[in-house]
């Protein structure tokens, strides 16, 4: 009884033991101890847990998109281990803005004259358009309405936000002129949404960012451009053309251009604005800044993350997501052979070409061209080898197809496959499938 009292956890695990006795069709287990202790132990392992990606999807935003840098990781936790000048400003020993941390160095990158980080990309929308907005209505082509992961929704941002949404144009085609008739009818701002996570073909038409950021500053409105994504490197190497470059969307002319920093950027959860320092500062000025402000290991990351795109080939090489993206075919297939090769005998592995996949919302015709690893067993079926390796130790979440499961070497670093030839071990050998 104290321990029921002292561990919730001991009463909960009994509790679930016996609930699943119940439905079970094969009646009660064979050691109620046992089964209790294993629920137990599952209750006091976090939650949250490290993973091995084998799915071929580089920004995978169930896994937690980007992985970060050797020095972003060492950023964070030099800031996380003590005290930090997060707010304090050292020369003068007076009080300082977390603001700062971040801005020269993304006004470098992007040529941009200001620059402020929030927590989120979505944050960051809102705060723009209620900074600039101002509770009127804001243009948006019906072909940029877009719903982004866990069904945000772009007229649900606008109305969050206060604004009132104006849609302008048609699905597959908007022209110069309904922004021009949208000015007219007294808009407040006007905002283009990069369609990062589907694309449009055939008999369509989008005015170029350029043209539609001189027509708002000619009728003395802001233009906000969300990008989206957040690329600065240059991906054309890969066959990865198409998604704007910040310092291209930035010289365009918007007030403020808008992107992730988890996602091409390849660095933490953030919502990174730059662009005109009129429209930074309303922004930063604003109250509801203060509620989507970034914490000191977002600025960390971020920070060292960004000075690695100013050694210019240390991004590409230090960065995982660029490093991932930019893999060889041919250095794939070395990978996936050595992959095969830390598999138990119980696996039967076949190396197959296939194709992996940039995910977060880019690049989302893109197929790059990798060789997988197939994996089938003498007992166990795919789902149920694919269920074992999720719920390991160490996990590892992989495709199935084809009545078999896939591993992609694209997305498992070398450094992680002594612990992906535990898994696979542990997952090949005899016992009962998790419940």
């Amino acid at each position: 009884m104290d321990a029921l009292q002292r561990d919730p956890r001991v009463l909960a695990a009994i509790r679930e033991t016996i609930a699943a006795a119940r439905r079970s069709r094969a009646g009660p287990p064979p050691n109620w101890a046992s089964e209790v202790a294993e629920r137990y132990r599952r209750a006091s392992d976090p939650s949250l847990r490290p993973v091995l990606n084998a799915t071929g999807v580089v920004l995978h935003t169930n896994l937690g998109r980007a992985p970060l840098a050797r020095q972003a990781v060492d950023a964070m936790v030099a800031v996380a281990a003590g005290y930090s000048s997060l707010e304090f400003d050292l020369p003068s020993g007076s009080r300082g803005r977390r603001s700062e941390h971040a801005r020269a160095i993304l006004r470098r990158l992007t040529g941009a004259e200001d620059a402020l980080v929030v927590n989120n990309a979505a944050g960051a929308l809102v705060l723009a358009l209620d900074a600039l907005g101002q509770g009127g209505e804001i243009a948006v082509s019906r072909g940029e309405l877009i719903e982004i992961g866990g069904s945000f929704r772009i007229p649900d941002i606008l109305a969050r936000s206060g604004a009132r949404l104006h849609e302008i144009g048609t699905t597959n085609r908007t022209h110069l002129d309904d922004y021009a008739r949208a000015l007219r009818h007294g808009v407040r701002a006007l905002l283009i949404v990069h369609r990062s996570n589907f694309a449009q073909r055939g008999f369509v038409a989008t005015p170029e960012p350029r043209a539609i950021a001189e027509l708002a500053r000619a009728a003395g409105v802001p233009c906000i451009h969300d990008l989206g994504s957040g690329l600065l490197a240059d991906l054309s190497p890969a066959g990865l053309t198409g998604e704007p470059r910040i310092p291209d969307a930035v010289a365009a002319g918007a007030d403020i251009v808008i992107f992730s920093g988890d996602k091409l950027l390849g660095g933490p959860q953030a919502g990174c604005m730059v662009g005109a320092s009129a429209a930074i500062g309303r922004c930063r000025e604003s109250p509801f800044a203060r509620a989507v402000r970034a914490d000191k290991l977002t600025l960390a990351a971020l920070g060292a993350t960004l000075r690695l795109y100013e050694g210019g080939a240390d991004a590409l090489r230090e960065i995982p997501v660029l490093a991932m993206l930019l893999a060889a075919p041919a250095e794939l297939e070395l990978r996936a052979r050595e992959l095969a090769g830390c598999c138990p005998r119980s696996l039967r592995t076949e190396l197959v070409p296939g194709s992996s996949a940039v995910g977060g919302g880019a690049f989302p015709d893109a197929q790059l061209p990798t060789t997988l690893v197939a994996l089938s067993h003498e007992t166990l079926g795919a789902e149920a080898l694919a269920l074992r390796l999720r719920t390991g130790d160490p996990a590892m979440v992989a495709r199935v197809g084809g009545g078999r499961v896939l591993l992609d070497p694209r997305t498992l670093a070398l450094e992680d496959f002594p612990a992906a030839a535990a898994a696979l071990a542990a997952a090949a050998e005899p016992g009962d499938l998790p419940q």
